[in-house]
């Protein structure tokens, strides 16, 4: 039997990366999946996917920021399966931005779709959880830069770090009623379509300006992860296996954040 089987989920941000992989994933151990994402051409192509591969899904287009989108949501899953038993947090917009060079307001549009998405859509979903009675599971997407200092990069940061703390106050909230809250932390993520990787290889290698990185010559491993890495992880956090695991995080991010600051694992 599929992890999964007889469950329903919500993926909101299902992107073609990390989202939609999520989505796919789900999918695949027999969830059936609500799509969400402020694009519809974004939501409908990942639950157009999963229908093509065999599962469930429907796409229902809005921004997270607003109530009415997520009370929409909630009623389309519990009018077509009449139960939610996860939701995955995940919408997010890279705005890659620092101190001086953030617009105040895209820097509380940024915390707003980070923080404000997880807290309505967390609200809606786990108001019907207790409605129903179900012990359902909310995962709050995290991402290493939400454990580490990274400059030039201040609104995602602050927004993904805050989600940490968010995950734990609500994980205490929702105990009595049997919900688990955890956190799952990917890091940088290599897409699976070769044109994107490549693109994304080309973005991230041994950047330049104010704030120079290198995240593949940095990374402990030979490869960053790609989305498919990360599926397992979130199935399990979804899945009656981690009945007993809520507040807490897992971290698949190829050892990036134990990593210790002067050591330069890949050599020139």
């Amino acid at each position: 039997m599929s992890r999964l089987e007889g469950k329903v989920a919500i993926v909101t941000g299902a992107s073609a990366n990390i989202g939609g992989a999520l989505a796919v994933g789900m999918a695949a151990e027999g969830a059936r999946v609500v799509c969400t994402d402020l694009s519809a051409e974004v939501a409908d192509a990942t639950a157009n996917r999963i229908v093509d591969e065999g599962g469930e899904a429907i796409a229902v287009v809005g921004d997270v920021t607003d109530p009415e989108h997520a009370s929409d949501v909630v009623a389309r899953a519990l009018d077509r399966w009449g139960r939610i038993d996860a939701l995955v947090n995940n919408a997010v917009w890279f705005n890659q931005k620092g101190l001086f060079d953030m617009p105040l307001e895209e820097y509380r549009r940024q915390l707003d779709i980070i923080l404000g998405g997880a807290f309505i859509f967390t609200r809606a979903v786990a108001r019907a959880m207790i409605d129903l009675s179900i012990p359902g599971s909310i995962i709050n997407v995290l991402s290493t830069a939400a454990w580490q200092g990274q400059p030039g990069n201040i609104g995602y940061s602050t927004g993904k770090s805050g989600l940490v703390n968010f995950t734990r106050s609500v994980a205490m909230e929702l105990a009595e009623h049997g919900i688990r809250v955890n956190g799952f932390t990917p890091t940088a993520t290599q897409p699976e379509d070769p044109e994107l990787a490549a693109q994304m290889a080309a973005a991230l290698s041994k950047q330049s300006g104010p704030y120079a990185m290198d995240f593949f010559g940095q990374f402990p491993m030979r490869r960053l992860p790609t989305p498919s890495d990360y599926v397992s992880s979130v199935v399990f956090l979804a899945s009656d296996d981690s009945s007993m695991i809520t507040g807490s995080n897992i971290t698949v991010d190829g050892g990036a954040t134990a990593k210790y600051w002067p050591w330069r694992p890949q050599h020139d």
